[in-house]
């Protein structure tokens, strides 16, 4: 089943992930050994390609999920939190939630919910492999691999804390097992992005 979207939803992936970015590229640049070697625009390359491909794909992947089980689903950006995103990391450090897929449907039961939520994380932790073989080679590869495989660790470790609205709590709620099985995934992938970054 092709994935349905909107101009609407398209314009809004569009206009967070250019800001959370941006966000990503000033704080790169002012906290990190990364940025000190680096040009402004190469850094928002690296920042573009991680950061930016971490959160879109995320966001699709409970997009995919939830349409297929017949739920109506489109991503929306939250302006104010990509103004606060932008703000904070010329502050030093970086608040970002820059949207989410909203989810319409009255029929979805709790592991349906579940399976939807466990998507996002999931997706990260694949996201974290692929960057992976970047991390052998030097230059702008290795750094885009290294921080690659960090973000994608990190969004999927945060993102499987069960409280509030992230994806942690909807997975608990299915089945402990398989958010057991999961946080456990995504630790040892942040601790692997741990050892390759040295």
């Amino acid at each position: 089943m092709p994935m349905k979207t909107s101009e609407t939803e398209i314009k809004h992936l569009l206009i967070a992930w250019l800001a959370i970015s941006f966000a990503f590229t000033v704080l790169i640049k002012r906290r990190t050994d990364l940025g000190s070697g680096l040009i402004w625009p190469e850094v928002f390359i690296i920042s573009a390609v991680t950061v930016g491909f971490a959160f879109i794909f995320h966001e699709l992947a409970h997009k995919v999920v939830a349409q297929r089980y017949g739920a109506w689903s489109e991503f929306r950006m939250a302006p104010f939190m990509l103004l606060v995103a932008i703000l904070t990391a010329f502050m030093g450090f970086i608040f970002a939630a820059p949207g989410a897929v909203m989810i319409f449907s009255p029929y979805l039961t709790r592991e349906e919910n579940g399976k939807i939520a466990i998507a996002g994380p999931m997706t990260n932790v694949a996201l974290a492999f692929l960057f992976l073989p970047l991390t052998f080679y030097s230059g702008m590869l290795k750094q885009i691999g290294d921080f690659g495989v960090m973000i994608n660790a990190l969004l999927a470790v945060f993102n499987m804390i069960p409280i509030s609205v992230l994806d942690g709590k909807k997975v608990l709620a299915w089945d402990r097992r398989v958010y057991s099985v999961a946080l456990g995934i995504a630790i040892i992938v942040l601790m692997m992005s741990m050892i390759v970054r040295g």
